[in-house]
């Protein structure tokens, strides 16, 4: 069995797609919201800006959090910050914290501060959306939306008939939830969430796009990881959709370095981003079939970017 904390998957998959999608979460979570912000003017991630509020309050990176400005259809001169949080696990003095930043972004900045959450924990009776306290005719009320991803389970079916990008999220999410102690059904859930996409008729790079989040967030046992891939493999061939599996086609394309180098940069894009590029320079230097071979198969399943250096680095890869 693999480690099934998954915080750290949780995290980076989610803020991934929050920066690409962000449009597409808010029409999903908060429509009222969305429904009041001017999307033709942009918007603006302000992540170096939320990290110095985050160690001002003294509480610790939070890597999932993301603050947001942006600007109302009602045309007022005031921009709005918006502060969302991903909480992926139950923790005590949340809702303190939430205001704690709250209060913080609105002295930083002096405008209209939305605090919005999404709470992605196991506990169905775990909901804050509130802090206050009172004392001697001195009251104070902070209230903030919340989403609970566990009351999307009942609309599973629906959800899944849904082509907005980021409901596949909340369903590798949930998914990855209901599986903890299952990896054949992990497993099955992964190639159906896989599957989805290419029926909900995708454009081949949203595809790509979508899967590796899938990919980030539903982890499996390097063995079974293989048995996914070779399911997708199959799929694509009889879809006649070589998307997915282009990065290994491409890699054994004449079994040559450079055919084989390719395919691995586009594998490590897919998998791990920028993150996983940033290894091409070292391994743009290795000429060995074999070794390329091998680093191109260790990619498919691996869930780490050590394991990865591993497989050309180790001597006794």
């Amino acid at each position: 069995m693999i480690d099934r904390t998954q915080a750290d998957s949780f995290d980076s998959a989610w803020k991934e797609a929050l920066d690409r999608y962000l449009p597409d979460f808010m029409r999903l979570f908060f429509a009222e919201a969305f429904s009041a912000i001017d999307w033709s003017q942009g918007y603006a991630l302000l992540d170096t800006e939320l990290q110095q509020v985050v160690r001002d309050a003294e509480l610790g990176r939070r890597q999932a959090d993301r603050l947001i400005r942006v600007a109302r259809l009602s045309g007022e001169p005031a921009l709005v910050y918006i502060h969302i949080e991903v909480q992926s696990q139950h923790e005590v003095g949340f809702a303190e914290r939430m205001f704690v930043y709250h209060y913080r972004l609105h002295d930083r900045y002096r405008q209209p501060i939305v605090s919005l959450a999404v709470l992605g924990d196991d506990r169905p009776a775990w909901r804050p959306h509130d802090y206050g306290y009172a004392l001697w005719d001195c009251a104070l009320e902070f209230r903030f939306p919340t989403v609970k991803l566990l009351d999307y389970l009942p609309r599973r079916a629906e959800l899944e008939r849904d082509p907005n990008p980021f409901v596949t999220v909340v369903l590798a999410h949930l998914a990855t939830q209901e599986t903890r102690h299952n990896d054949t059904q992990r497993a099955f859930a992964k190639f159906a969430l896989t599957r989805r996409l290419y029926t909900l008729g995708y454009e081949r790079q949203e595809i790509i796009d979508l899967y590796r989040l899938i990919d980030w967030m539903v982890k499996l046992p390097s063995d079974m990881e293989v048995a996914v891939w070779q399911q997708i493999k199959e799929f694509e061939q009889e879809a006649h959709m070589l998307y997915i599996t282009t990065a290994e086609r491409i890699g054994r394309a004449e079994g040559r370095a450079e055919g084989l180098v390719e395919g691995i940069d586009a594998m490590l894009d897919m998998k791990f981003g920028q993150a996983g590029l940033a290894l091409m320079p070292e391994i743009q230097t290795i000429d060995d079939i074999a070794t390329l071979e091998r680093l191109l198969q260790v990619i498919k399943s691996a869930t780490t970017l050590d394991e990865v250096r591993a497989a050309y680095t180790s001597p006794d890869a």
